[in-house]
């Protein structure tokens, strides 16, 4: 029997992408960063998958890795059924219409010198042989779906405000009618009142375009608000991936539980009854990681094991992946029999 289940319409799988360290007056490669170190997930079609974290630890690089604007150390990731990793030059570049990305800074992603029109109408030139008065259509047509005057055609970015630059960068992003929209924090750098009409279009562009996003944001409220999952990373891997209205009701990873801790909460009897974890350490450093789970040194639950083998992000309950020892009683290798979790976090 056929597996009804259609196939996602990106999968990674085991992404790695380490930077090289050179030291000396011979510039010698002396070790690697590694910013990605084993990142595994798929999203469905019409889907937002949320990834969070604390700054620095790789959701940014994941995004422009799946997007081969880095060349990934290792692993696969495929959009749309092509392996963007290894598509060849030519490949890639009939490739890209189908995947996009939003930038984190509106004002450093958008070229001084061009106006609005030539912005939002560059990949039109790149990648398309029509004629002006096709392309201006189209361009307006753009301005119109985010909520752009068509009077602003002629000027220039330095004249606009900061939610409007993003607007001009997400119409960008769709000039080409893409499937798949990376979103690199793209509230992080507009103020408050102006987050809630970004992330608003967004949803609605979702709904209407039939898109499917990747959310990077270190802004935990807004992600429960937007994306169906969220992957929680840490230094280089993810923690946890789960719904995301499970996530927030009962995180499983740790780590997961000390992030949620900290957003803030309208309801001032749950705020009040709420226990707050304070992680305490520094996060090490992505050019040298523990040697056992990359928490360990921070964490409240550690044990043995924790130390000497890296857990593997795996299902523990239905929808709900997890990569902790807490969920998995199998002895550390050399041992003869592993520690076991506590019985109240055993799934």
């Amino acid at each position: 029997m056929l597996d009804a289940t259609p196939a996602p319409l990106v999968q990674v799988d085991d992404l790695k992408m380490h930077f090289p360290i050179y030291t000396g007056l011979l510039r010698r490669r002396t070790g690697e960063v590694k910013a990605v170190d084993g990142v595994s997930f798929a999203i469905r079609t019409g889907e937002t998958l949320g990834l969070v974290g604390e700054s620095g630890c790789g959701k940014s690089t994941v995004g422009r890795a799946i997007l081969r604007l880095y060349e990934p150390t290792a692993g696969r990731v495929v959009i749309d059924g092509d392996d963007v990793a290894s598509l060849g030059p030519e490949a890639l570049r009939r490739k890209r219409p189908t995947m996009q990305m939003v930038f984190q800074d509106p004002q450093a992603s958008l070229n001084p010198r061009m106006t609005l029109a030539g912005i939002i109408g560059e990949p039109l030139d790149e990648h398309t042989r029509w004629d002006r008065a096709k392309k201006n259509a189209r361009i307006y047509e753009l301005m119109d779906q985010v909520g752009l005057n068509r009077r602003f055609a002629n000027r220039y970015p330095h004249e606009f405000s900061g939610g409007q630059r993003q607007r001009i960068g997400i119409a960008r992003a769709l000039a080409l009618n893409p499937r798949f929209i990376v979103c690199d924090e793209p509230i992080a750098a507009l103020d408050v009142s102006i987050q809630a009409q970004v992330v608003n279009l967004l949803e609605d562009l979702q709904e209407r375009l039939g898109l499917t996003y990747l959310f990077i944001s270190h802004d935990l409220s807004m992600v429960r608000h937007l994306a169906d999952r969220v992957a929680v990373m840490y230094l280089g891997r993810i923690a946890e991936l789960s719904p995301a209205s499970e996530l927030y009701v009962r995180p499983l990873h740790p780590y997961a539980e000390a992030l949620l801790s900290a957003v803030n909460e309208p309801d001032p009897e749950i705020a009040r009854n709420r226990k707050r974890i304070i992680l305490k350490g520094d996060v090490p450093s992505p050019a040298r990681p523990p040697a056992g789970c990359n928490f360990c040194t921070r964490c409240p639950r550690v044990f043995d094991r924790c130390l000497v083998e890296k857990p593997q992000l795996a299902e523990v309950m239905p929808g709900r992946l997890v990569a902790c020892h807490l969920y998995d009683n199998k002895p550390a290798a050399g041992q003869t029999g592993g520690a076991e979790a506590p019985e109240h976090r055993k799934p």
